[in-house]
């Protein structure tokens, strides 16, 4: 391992994780349920949504991001508990990405979720409407989409975020081992 590069097989794993959610999200878009009137033989009107795929591919998304967050947590600990991280531009940097990484994950997961549970919604129940002017509500475009983008966004300062710690804990693990150097405050004798 290279000096504050961090494991190879996290960063691939990280990458991996995320951009198969980043594709779930894509796939859920193109696949929101969509609804149609239908009138029965007894003069009924209500809506009938197609299929609930894009729920199954919010959901995937979702937890593939949770995977590749809780897998970069497990990692570094979650920067607070394991090795001490050295003062300097590295532990800042490492700060301030683990924080954006965190801010970013709960936008994207949450895009995400509120995409799948409305998606579900409309897919799974119907409504009797008597008014003659009716469409069948469906989830908004670009929720989902907004979720994909949070997550490249995750993604990027994860990634940024892995490569800045592991140098501020290699920095503070070779700040340790070096020998101390001391004044020495006994007299002359």
């Amino acid at each position: 391992m290279g000096e504050g590069k961090g494991s190879t097989v996290v960063h691939i794993l990280v990458i991996a994780l995320s951009l198969t959610a980043f594709g779930f999200a894509i796939a859920a878009e193109r696949r929101r349920s969509t609804g149609t009137i239908i009138t029965d033989n007894v003069n009924a009107t209500y809506c009938v949504y197609d299929s609930d795929v894009a729920t199954g591919y919010g959901v995937g998304a979702f937890l593939f991001l949770f995977s590749s967050q809780t897998l970069l947590m497990g990692v570094t600990k979650c920067m607070c508990f394991g090795k001490p991280l050295a003062p300097g531009g590295s532990r800042a940097w490492s700060i301030i990405y683990f924080s954006s990484s965190w801010l970013t994950f709960l936008i994207a997961e949450a895009c995400l979720l509120a995409g799948a549970t409305k998606n579900a919604y409309h897919t799974k129940y119907r409504h009797v409407i008597y008014a003659s002017n009716w469409t069948c509500e469906s989830l908004r475009k670009g929720v989902f989409i907004a979720g994909a983008v949070f997550v490249v966004f995750n993604m990027i300062l994860n990634v940024y975020y892995y490569m800045y710690f592991t140098k501020a804990t290699s920095q503070a693990a070779r700040k340790t081992n070096r020998a101390s150097s001391t004044v020495g405050m006994a007299g002359y004798t």
